[in-house]
């Protein structure tokens, strides 16, 4: 039977029309006139093909070490390829006993590590994913001397567009911070697997900083306060903050430096072009002192609650000063010392999260061009590598976000941001204005609650006055959010400057099933074939990593295809790879969850803000906290909210009562896959999102009860949110995959002393929780950003978190007093900074079955 599935897998592959099929003669993207010399230059800097070849047998070896003898691989640089890069597979004509048996040639070593993935994916239904996420699933692969045939003159795959990106600048932060080198080998076989070739690396680089800051006379005790801690060091490079979670040790500097040096080798050796950091201003604050005269200047507010100057505003070195173009110079010219030559593309993203000191078009373009100076002067072939923002104007937060000060919006025009007003004030924004109600001069927005929309750089004359600042091929864009917001439709293909169609996906590292896979599907497709496209390639810009591993499987294949993927075939073949058999259960509920939690087309970015892991702040008794229109349903004990209708309430884009029927098969499907890592997986986090998704109605109905002072219905509904948090947490605990002890203990094994282990651990806790600073009754503005369902978490802050604020709502109700907001704020900031500084151990191992945890709960809270 698994034979038969496998043939028949094959052949969809080969005759299905979402098959990649070889590119044309001489067809090319429209866009690629412009990087052809940056390809040629990168390929010169490229590992010798012996080289190469060993690296791509290492990734052979370390995932299928008992086939290492049944493949024979090839790295063929030249004549392969009709375009940009390829690969080919294709049988071993008389192959001998134990001799190799299917051959793999590819034009670098990531081209074979690709076709390696592809093989086993379309010719031995295997699959791969992050351990996190229920890891490899090779079951299906058939031993040495028995692997299906490719047959004929095999199959070639061409790249429609040269380069897959891989990274955010943050996600070396939200998910990075304490890897090892064991974990960082095992990720950048996943890349090379997925055909990544243009990876960011931005490790290592504060010890750069440091040995070029004492050239400028910068003492270590300056750097002290200037460097964010490990968990922060993301924000902290970007001069949103400074000194936060700090300082950094000497030993933590060696420690990135050395795994720096040998993440790049690695890199190198199969082939990929690593992205490493450029200067953007950011300069300590003790640069005012060494250079009186230089032309400094200090940032705004970025998220503090009070603009507390020991991590607030940061200073930056103006372009216009000749001391930029030396401290960017001095940087790069130090990575070339540590590493070599190893590449000519840099990032850097001018002003990330903050606000230029002018919007003038000259200033703009005189600012581009000093930061393209700064790394050519350090560089004579650098090409720099640019974030551009989600939407050509976002809207950014800029009000006193004391909680409790209630903001509403009404919308005349339509806002598609971060789950209402809640986006990113990335590079192209615009000044809106500001006001205390009433209409905000040619917007056709009310605000009210004294918030204030912010200026940016929207405008054709500002955008192409940073664009054009530097020569045509010389800068490569990231269209960040091309999956929600793409900026290529509205920006004329950026205006001539070769770009990157990218998915953002995932804020914070949030733990939510979500996706768009027929705009994944389609979305690059329309980018490469649009009139006088300047497509270069596909990226994934998620700011955490680990979770949705079927987007993650889908995005990456974009890469190599040159026409949409029709998702349902696909999604079929999918589950047969992840689970390793064909079962009817999990192929339905694929199709149901493809047509609702993976359809997501409202325009909305997902950003997780369920009750539990984002529970609300604020007077329950304020104008517009009231739930209105909450659905009785009276077959179920409990009733979902089906669409969104509240600001205040969590993004809820599809129906419950459909994906609960996919949770029902789901658990059907246990009978034959219970052993299977990742049908648990999927199991756990299909079960999580239901029961978050019910926790969200549960809240709303505690706070109508309030509303109709109903205590006993109050208590009713408490009583039923603190069980879920209970419930949930159980499930979780069930799968090593969702386990608080996990982050904590890779934070402490990078320490060497107990004064570390103290500083790492309580990074590592606060990033997951507060975040940023916090008075005694302000929370920060950043709570919750990066929050997560994983056991021990919900037990240990949520639940105590919801229980106070329920504890204080029940009182107030009985009473008939005011709800006690400055008292329940201090009594719970203070437990959330005594839990960021402790130090109590959280089980690193899961306890409890999977599967009849998922049945118990479905039949006692959806049955």
């Amino acid at each position: 039977m698994r034979a038969l599935f496998l043939l028949l897998l094959h052949l969809s592959i080969l005759l299905h029309p979402s098959s990649p099929s070889p590119v044309l003669a001489g067809k090319k993207s429209r866009g690629t006139d412009a990087v052809e010399q940056i390809l040629r230059r990168e390929e010169s800097l490229r590992a010798p093909p012996s080289v190469q070849l060993a690296a791509a047998q290492g990734v052979l070896r370390r995932l299928l070490p008992r086939h290492t003898s049944s493949f024979l691989l090839k790295v063929v640089p030249k004549g392969l390829c009709e375009s940009f890069s390829c690969f080919r597979i294709g049988s071993v004509v008389n192959s001998s006993l134990n001799g190799p048996e299917i051959m793999i040639e590819g034009s670098t070593a990531v081209e074979v590590s690709s076709g390696l993935h592809w093989y086993l994916k379309y010719w031995c239904g295997a699959h791969i994913s992050w351990d996190k996420t229920g890891g490899v699933q090779v079951d299906t692969v058939p031993s040495p001397g028995s692997l299906p045939r490719v047959e004929g003159q095999g199959v070639k795959v061409e790249r429609p567009v040269p380069w897959n990106y891989y990274q955010n600048v943050v996600t070396s932060s939200y998910s990075f911070a304490w890897w090892d080198w064991k974990r960082w080998e095992k990720e950048i076989d996943w890349m090379a697997l997925q055909g990544v070739n243009l990876p960011l690396a931005f490790n290592g680089q504060e010890a750069i900083w440091k040995k070029v800051f004492k050239d400028f006379d910068v003492g270590n005790e300056d750097l002290g306060n200037f460097f964010g801690g490990p968990a922060f060091l993301a924000w902290a490079r970007m001069g949103n903050l400074h000194g936060w979670g700090g300082p950094l040790s000497q030993n933590w500097l060696d420690q990135q430096l050395n795994l720096q040096k040998l993440i790049l080798p690695r890199m190198i050796e199969l082939g990929m072009t690593p992205v490493l950091p450029a200067f953007s201003g950011n300069v300590p604050a003790i640069f005012r002192k060494i250079f009186p005269t230089a032309n400094i200047t200090r940032l705004s507010n970025w998220n503090t609650v009070n603009g507390d100057p020991r991590w607030c505003c940061t200073y930056l070195l103006d372009p216009s000063d000749p001391l930029f173009i030396e401290a960017g110079r001095a940087f790069i010219k130090q990575q070339i010392k540590e590493y070599g030559h190893i590449t000519n593309i840099y990032n850097c993203d001018t002003f990330n999260e903050n606000l230029p000191p002018t919007n003038d078009p000259k200033y703009i373009s005189s600012l581009g061009s000093a930061v393209y100076d700064a790394m050519v002067k350090g560089d004579n072939d650098a090409i720099w590598l640019m974030q551009v923002p989600k939407s050509l104007f976002c809207f950014t937060r800029n009000w006193n976000s004391r909680l409790g000060q209630n903001m509403e919006v009404q919308r005349q025009g339509e806002l598609q941001g971060d789950g209402g007003l809640e986006a990113h004030g990335w590079l192209f924004n615009r000044e809106i204005g500001s006001s205390r109600g009433g209409w905000l001069h040619g917007t056709g927005w009310t605000v009210a609650g004294g918030m204030r929309l912010r200026a940016g750089w929207q405008g054709v004359d500002r955008q192409l006055a940073l664009l054009h600042s530097v020569p045509i091929g010389k800068m490569i864009v990231l269209d960040l959010f091309a999956d929600v917001k793409p900026m290529w439709k509205t920006s004329s293909q950026f205006y001539g400057v070769p770009y990157v169609w990218c998915m953002l996906h995932n804020f914070g590292g949030n733990i939510e099933m979500y996706g768009i896979l027929d705009g994944i599907s389609s979305g690059p497709i329309d980018a490469w074939v649009s009139q006088n496209s300047t497509m270069v390639g596909v990226g994934m810009c998620m700011e955490g990593i680990e979770h949705n591993p079927v987007v993650y499987e889908l995005m990456p294949e974009m890469a190599f295809r040159n026409h949409v993927i029709q998702i349902e075939g696909w999604l079929k073949n999918y589950s047969f790879r992840r689970y390793g058999q064909a079962n009817h259960h999990t192929e339905e509920a694929w199709k149901i969850l493809y047509h609702t939690i993976y359809n997501c087309t409202d325009g909305i970015a997902d950003h997780n803000k369920d009750f539990i892991v984002q529970f609300p702040d604020f007077t329950p008794r304020q104008k517009g906290s009231q739930v209105l229109h909450i659905s009785k349903n009276t077959n179920s004990r409990f009733s979902f909210r089906e669409t969104k209708s509240n600001p205040q309430e969590p993004h809820l884009w599809y129906s419950t009562k459909e994906v609960i029927e996919a949770l029902k098969l789901f658990i059907l499907a246990g009978t034959s896959l219970s052993e299977s890592l990742t049908y648990r997986y999927d199991l756990v986090d299909l079960t999580r999102q239901v029961l978050a998704k019910l926790s969200n109605q549960v809240y709303l109905d505690a706070i109508n009860a309030y509303h109709q002072k109903d205590a006993g219905e109050l208590s009713l509904q408490i009583k039923k949110f603190t069980e879920l948090i209970e419930d949930i947490d159980t499930l979780l605990a069930s799968d090593d995959n969702f386990l608080l002890g996990t982050w904590l203990e890779s934070a402490k094994k990078l320490a060497v002393n107990n004064e570390e282990k103290k500083q790492y651990e309580w990074n590592a806790r606060t990033q997951i929780t507060m975040w940023f600073d916090n008075t005694e009754t302000n929370q920060s503005q950043l709570h919750d950003y990066a929050n997560k369902f994983w056991s021990g978490l919900l037990k240990s802050y949520y639940l105590p978190r919801a229980s106070t604020y329920f504890s204080y709502l029940l009182e107030s109700l009985e009473k008939n007093e005011d709800f006690p907001l400055e008292k329940w704020r201090k009594n719970w900031i203070s437990y959330s900074n005594k839990w960021q500084g402790g130090q109590e151990l959280y089980p690193v191992k899961a306890e409890g079955d999977a599967l009849s945890i998922a049945k118990a709960l479905f039949a006692k809270y959806l049955s």
